[in-house]
């Protein structure tokens, strides 16, 4: 697996934690070249959600050095398709319940990108089984943000009760103006009290479980006392992706390695 130095860095400094409150349970670390692991990795297939301009297909997944790839393309030849990207996910092929997700990644901000980390849950329609965003980038009303958020449901099929943190993209530009050209970790520290969303040990969202009992549709459960699988995809476009800049292709978005972490 290719070393990434941001990566090691921090991962110096989270090392002591992890190693006295957390042992590592699953880990993909992408290692070598071809395609993504097919016992842990599945795809979405099509025009999806979120009126996204992009057609997801597995071929757009790759990994090459060590790293999991997942480039979004302008298309030319195919009658309504412009774009292709891909859309992985591990479900029916792992969950987890409660534990640390960690995921180092280099993420594309040009126009139109919308990279995502999050999950979901298994045995309920969305959005009662639960989403959690450790990450999404997209712009709004022009201005690029880093998002954190979790949402639920309510009493109203395909209605989300959110908690959503919108932090400017300048806020972490304004420190290290190459900020994009490397890689960052987000994690989410999750336990039966809360959600904690954090990016390079920023925390940028805490849900406490409290807030988040679904409503009539989702049996008045919470959804976040369940398990859940992870999704890493790359959307272009749509209800919040923004005006895509087609100079930009093919866009890149680099995942280094997705650990979880469960309490000993």
């Amino acid at each position: 697996m290719r070393k990434v130095l941001l990566s090691l860095l921090l991962g110096m400094l989270a090392v002591p934690l992890v190693a006295q409150e957390y042992q590592l349970v699953f880990a993909d670390e992408f290692d070598g070249n071809g395609r993504p692991d097919s016992t842990i990795w599945g795809y979405e297939q099509g025009f999806v959600r979120n009126h996204e301009a992009q057609w997801y297909q597995a071929d757009n997944a790759y990994l090459h050095n060590g790293m999991l790839v997942i480039e979004a393309r302008q298309e030319s030849g195919r009658e309504g398709i412009p774009y292709t990207s891909a859309s992985m996910n591990t479900k029916g092929k792992y969950s987890f319940l409660y534990g640390r997700l960690e995921v180092c990644a280099r993420i594309p901000t040009a126009g139109g990108a919308w990279p995502a980390i999050w999950t979901l849950g298994n045995d309920m329609p969305w959005p009662s089984c639960g989403e959690i965003d450790l990450m999404e980038y997209y712009r709004i009303n022009g201005v690029p943000h880093i998002l954190a958020n979790a949402c639920w449901g309510n009493d109203q099929p395909y209605k989300a009760v959110w908690n959503s943190k919108k932090t400017p993209f300048t806020h972490f530009t304004e420190k290290d103006p190459a900020w994009a050209q490397h890689f960052h970790i987000w994690r989410m520290d999750w336990d039966e009290t809360a959600i904690r969303l954090y990016l390079d040990d920023e925390l940028l969202n805490e849900i406490p479980l409290s807030t988040t009992q679904n409503g009539k549709i989702g049996q008045y459960t919470n959804p976040f006392n369940r398990p859940l699988y992870i999704l890493l995809n790359l959307a272009l476009g749509g209800d919040n992706g923004g005006i895509i800049d087609n100079a930009a292709f093919p866009m890149r978005y680099e995942i280094d390695y997705v650990r979880v972490y469960q309490k000993k």
